[in-house]
């Protein structure tokens, strides 16, 4: 008697029914695999960017107190602000097309050690002169920082998890606002007059000294790649091979070829619209990380700790509407409009902060919808050009990319300093902030309508 088919399902002889069952199997071990991966690699890359950015943006809090000292006004502050961004412009793209070819590993530790040692260095400041040329050369040690580690989360994940892990790592800025903002707050009230230096001083030289001894560990900790894993199995590292290659795969089959040499990705106009819509994201970035204490003190609050306290606030709205935009980009492998919307819920925030910012309640609110925005374009905007870049051409056009969009960073404190010192509040560099995230918006949206997801 021949068996039935539910025989035949049952003892794995009908090949479907088996196929389908021992494909299972495989994306079960996969995901598994991808997720014991995350839990090494993000806890740690979280904690280098918690650092990065706090290292970054504590001069917003510095500067209620040092202003005087090194006799710096509003626009000669937004200055300083943005040079940073002159140094971390130039040295982007070689720093991540050195990270491809020598490994991510010793580029990581070297990055962290410097910016940690220059950022003390800010301590030493007298004037504004010397204020920017440390500014400037702050940005030069972080060259290649953020775009190098997204380069390097996306040779080990696969497209589909990829805007939950960028959204994590992404995390940080929020988590350096939630407790950098405490933190600098009790510096600043309670530590002027140690051993004769001032209070931003001991700022500067506690929160530098940290990322130097995370970029040490760095050296041991993190692997240049799945290959080179020692905490892998072959079998688990074929598996990250074998998904990867299999995103490669289907994309050259499927009509949306990727680019994989660096010098087709500089001649492709979708890397540059990339570039623009990045640009307009930093401009709520900026916003956000470098007046959002002055705007607090404007609306009310005197006391430095009180400051530091309730301007993480945002931040914390803002990593909780960016975790749900993530999952739900990745839920529904849709990047274009869910950057262009939030984009728009940015620039609203930003119009809204025009309007209330003497008001406690509405600039607080406003400040959140800045940050729920611009911590949710910038976890998934890297999963956008991840899309049909690969190889070199992925490594050099991300930094690319971030170099461009960089100019935003460097445009933005410098405008918005400017405007804030001629019309004495925020309002001015505020509207025009929301005027440039709206064409962020449009631009990706519009530009973008064709790419696959």
């Amino acid at each position: 008697m021949e068996p039935t088919n539910s025989a035949l399902t049952r003892s794995g002889l009908d090949g479907p029914p088996s196929e389908t069952m021992n494909n299972d199997t495989v994306n079960a071990e996969a995901e598994r695999l991808f997720g014991r991966i995350a839990r090494r690699l993000i806890p740690f890359l979280f904690l280098c960017y918690v650092l990065n950015y706090i290292d970054r943006v504590n001069i917003s809090f510095a500067h209620l107190q040092f202003r005087a000292d090194l006799g710096l006004t509003e626009a000669s502050y937004g200055l300083g602000v943005g040079v940073f961004y002159i140094g971390y412009v130039l040295f982007e793209v070689p720093s991540n097309l050195l990270l491809r070819r020598i490994g991510p590993r010793r580029i990581i530790a070297r990055i962290m050690v410097l910016w940690g040692l220059v950022s003390v260095s800010m301590m030493f400041v007298r004037n504004p002169t010397q204020f920017y040329i440390a500014r400037i050369a702050l940005g030069i040690a972080e060259a290649g920082f953020f775009p190098g580690i997204v380069y390097y989360l996306t040779s080990w994940f696969p497209e589909r998890h990829r805007a939950k892990v960028l959204s994590a790592f992404v995390l940080g800025i929020a988590v350096a606002g939630i407790t950098g903002g405490p933190v600098s707050g009790w510096i600043l009230g309670n530590a002027d007059g140690w051993h004769s230096l001032h209070a931003w001083q001991w700022l500067f030289l506690l929160e530098g000294v940290p990322p130097v001894l995370v970029g040490l560990i760095a050296l041991w900790y993190l692997p240049d790649s799945a290959a080179t894993a020692k905490w892998l199995t072959a079998q688990e590292k074929a598996i990250v091979e074998r998904e990867l290659q299999g995103v490669a795969h289907r994309d050259a089959h499927g009509g949306d070829h990727r680019i994989d040499h660096f010098g087709a990705a500089l001649k492709n106009w979708r890397v540059y619209v990339c570039a623009f819509g990045y640009f307009t994201i930093t401009w709520a970035g900026s916003v956000l990380n470098f007046w959002a204490p002055s705007v607090i003190r404007q609306a009310g609050v005197a006391n430095p700790l009180h400051i530091g306290l309730i301007s993480a606030v945002p931040y914390l709205i803002g990593a909780i509407g960016m975790t749900l935009a993530a999952r739900h980009s990745d839920a529904t492998n849709e990047r274009r409009l869910h950057f262009a919307s939030l984009a728009l819920v940015s620039a609203a925030g930003a119009v809204l902060l025009g309007t209330a910012h003497a008001s406690f309640a509405p600039a607080l609110g406003a400040l959140a919808l800045v940050a729920i925005g611009y911590l949710s374009c910038t976890a998934i905007f890297w999963t956008i050009p991840a899309s049909f870049l690969s190889g070199t051409a992925s490594a050099g056009s991300i930094a690319l990319i971030s170099s461009i969009g960089q100019l935003g960073s460097l445009s933005a404190p410098t405008a918005i300093g400017a405007l804030t010192a001629a019309t004495h509040d925020i309002s001015a560099g505020s509207y025009l902030a929301a005027g440039v995230l709206a064409c962020g918006s449009v631009v990706i949206a519009v530009a973008m309508r064709h790419m696959r997801g």
